[in-house]
């Protein structure tokens, strides 16, 4: 099992959904960094379920840190984030031992541990594991921050409802990170809502898609090919329980545009080339151009629903049928906007330090 990711600045998570803990580990970021414990908790509550939209299973992620941190701020070696599990009902999962779940990791867990993995609220494949990745995420936010980039994150649309686009890009980014629903018009989240309850009191979910923007970033990260800027965010965003499908800017969308349209223009503005009417999201030949990085990535309906589904017995080989239980959310793509934060910002902080070196948000540095 591969658990770490990136190269200078590089991520390992481990734990299970019913475990003692979870836990994350940063390596490779720059020392010097201070530590808001404050700001840390806003992002893990962003994760957090909060309402009838979301699980009623509530844990408090208290986090602990336990290395890496020296008078409230980076040392330059790992850290390591615990986030202790206190709010488990392993009983409801008995059955997932031997039945699978339509939709989730069940059947291929079974098919690669052969039996012996943690099946409970599932085990190491649970969106749970996420809240490590968010309290790690968190810190190299804040070497972001330090150097004037940020991270917005809305629902783009849900269960068929849609939210506007981007406009004023850095008041828009602002506005999201202070709101746990995180749509740019109030009045549409609030109809997507609306609509996750509606499935819920049908045993049914829904899912939805996530557009990101970041602002601030340097042109020039990335690389041609197998390290493109593209490729390494969809690599981390791929590993997030429940996202399928990733897009750059205009994405898809580009595919029914000229070229004339599509390639839009460069622009010297105060001693500095800038690209116009970019719909590549800030991204050309896989080395960010400066420009707004823009994605969406597309977020499934929760697999665990409360209709009776066919499925099998993984140990007697037969045909039956299960109708889930325990606790579960109708919609997982607006507690998902906080791990995609969390996850992109890792991956700049690791483009940036194979850039400009491990010390590139020292303040004499960049």
């Amino acid at each position: 099992m591969k658990s770490s990711f990136g190269q200078s600045v590089n991520i390992t998570i481990t734990g299970e959904s019913h475990g003692q803990a979870l836990v994350a580990v940063l390596s490779g970021l720059t020392p010097g960094i201070e530590i808001d414990n404050e700001y840390i908790r806003k992002c893990l509550s962003q994760r957090a379920p909060v309402g009838e939209i979301s699980t009623p299973r509530k844990e408090a992620d208290e986090f602990e840190i336990l290395s890496g941190v020296f008078n409230g701020k980076t040392t330059g070696t790992p850290i390591t984030v615990l986030i202790r599990n206190t709010n488990t009902k392993s009983k409801d999962y008995n059955e997932m031992a031997l039945v699978a779940r339509p939709g989730h990791a069940d059947f291929t867990a079974e098919s690669k541990y052969h039996g012996f993995q943690d099946f409970r609220g599932g085990g190491h494949f649970s969106g749970r594991i996420t809240s490590s990745l968010v309290a790690a995420g968190s810190i190299a936010r804040l070497a972001l921050k330090k150097k004037g980039i940020e991270i917005g994150t809305h629902v783009a649309k849900c269960a068929g409802v849609a939210d506007r686009d981007f406009e004023n890009v850095n008041e828009d980014i602002k506005s999201l990170n202070d709101t746990y629903f995180a749509v740019l018009d109030s009045a549409q989240g609030e109809k997507m809502q609306a609509e996750i309850l509606k499935a819920r009191e049908n045993g049914d979910s829904v899912g939805g898609v996530l557009e990101t923007a970041v602002v601030g970033l340097p042109a020039g990260l990335g690389e041609p090919w197998f390290d493109s800027m593209e490729s390494v965010i969809s690599h981390l965003l791929f590993s997030i329980p429940g996202v399928k499908g990733v897009e750059f800017g205009t994405g898809f969308g580009l595919c029914d545009m000229f070229g004339s349209e599509v390639n839009g223009s460069l622009r010297v503005e105060g001693g500095k080339i800038t690209p116009v009417k970019d719909l590549s999201g800030g991204i050309n030949g896989g080395i960010t151009n400066g420009d707004v990085l823009k994605f969406r990535c597309a977020v499934r309906p929760t697999p665990t629903i409360f209709k009776e589904q066919d499925t099998v017995n993984m140990k007697s080989f037969e045909n039956t049928t299960l109708s889930a239980k325990g606790r579960h959310d109708p919609a997982i793509v607006h507690r998902v906007r906080a791990v995609v934060d969390a996850a992109v910002a890792i991956v700049l902080c690791d483009m940036l330090a194979q850039r400009f070196g491990t010390d590139w948000a020292l303040e004499q540095c960049g």
